[in-house]
């Protein structure tokens, strides 16, 4: 799952980005602070500052301009490692927080033991500009619940109850019922609704068109019941290259859908969810589970896993089985998308539970 760190190189630079300007502590071979620098956050700058040192190691941590800084220290020949933020928690507790400090401190870990900073891989350029499409979709989709919601709310306090209906249903519902002018604003509530609703389906054709065109692999994840167009556009891009996983297993721990763990001695207690990894194919997995555990889910064995678990009653245990099946689901795709197999969606259902 992490990039091959390879062997130490002459010069370790720590690189604490800034929205504007970042700054740049560059170690030698002995440790020693051997130059500090600013430098603008802007791709020109790192090019000329960078044009004139040897291929080293640069440490900087995940944040809105790693991805492209990242893929920029390659094109430059260093060997670029993004540090996992949960393992430099020594940076954000310190009682010295400030931007040269951070930027030693990444260099020091870096030349240390690279794998202490559990180093991660950002996806491909391409990869994440078709990933925007998700990202808009999803806030536009955040959006149209907030504004439909107000609605609803601010009628209610006026004693008048709107008609149920979906969300994507509810500008179209309102001007068919004659409802726009229940209370002053409303109308330009729906009218806001419905363009909003306008530009979610525009995304979603897109969506449609990019998945067919240049991932077609999320066929393959289409075959599992409650896996859309988004659920497997976004898994696809999330994970962009299936072989990074030695064991399919892996990938619901890479996704944040497994227990933490805090074991000393005797004492192992369950705990929630890390919710490491990507939040938004996270949640829409989840949502995929709700739909395979719901009324509507067909029978199949994830089906039938999770409703054996939610059977056992105790605190929580819809909650733990929506979760245990989100993982499984992710565990399914990565082996559908490696093996490109047939979906059978009773396979081993047959088996003894124990089994």
């Amino acid at each position: 799952m992490t990039k091959r760190i390879t062997a130490m190189t002459p010069l370790t630079i720590g690189i604490d980005l800034g929205d504007r300007r970042s700054e740049v502590c560059v170690l030698d071979a002995a440790g020693d602070v051997h130059r500090r620098f600013s430098v603008a956050t802007t791709r020109a700058a790192f090019e000329k500052a960078l044009a004139g040192i040897e291929r080293s190691r640069i440490v900087i941590e995940v944040g809105t301009h790693s991805p492209w800084v990242s893929r920029l220290l390659e094109a430059l020949g260093h060997e670029g490692i993004v540090a996992n933020p949960r393992r430099v928690r020594s940076i954000t507790q310190s009682d010295e927080k400030c931007d040269r400090v951070d930027a030693e401190q990444l260099a020091r870990l870096g030349r240390a033991d690279p794998r202490l900073l559990r180093p991660i891989r950002h996806r491909g350029e391409q990869a994440q500009r078709d990933r925007a499409l998700l990202a808009v979709r999803d806030e536009l989709v955040r959006l149209r619940t907030a504004l439909v919601n107000q609605a609803r709310g601010i009628a209610k306090g006026l004693g008048q109850r709107l008609p149920r209906c979906a969300a994507a249903s509810f500008a179209r519902r309102m001007r068919r019922e004659g409802l726009e002018g229940v209370f002053p604003g409303m109308e330009t509530l729906v009218a806001t609704i419905g363009w909003v609703s306008e530009r979610i389906g525009a995304l979603e054709r897109a969506i449609e068109s990019v998945s067919a065109e240049r991932y077609p692999e999320t066929e393959l994840l289409r075959q599992v019941s409650g896996v859309g167009r988004i659920t497997a556009l976004a898994y696809v891009l999330t994970i962009e290259d299936p072989h990074r996983f030695r064991r399919s297993r892996t990938v619901g721990a890479y996704l944040g859908l497994r227990p933490r763990r805090r074991q000393s001695g005797d004492t192992d207690p369950l705990l929630r969810i890390t919710k490491a990894g990507d939040v938004l194919l996270r949640r829409l997995l989840v949502q995929s589970a709700h739909y395979l555990l719901g009324p509507f889910g067909p029978d199949t064995s994830l089906r039938r896993f999770g409703l054996r678990l939610a059977a056992r009653g105790g605190r929580g245990a819809k909650k733990k089985a929506v979760i245990a099946v989100a993982r499984k689901l992710a565990v399914l795709l990565h082996r559908l998308w490696l093996t490109g197999e047939l979906y059978e969606p009773l396979r081993g259902a047959e088996l003894p539970a124990a089994a």
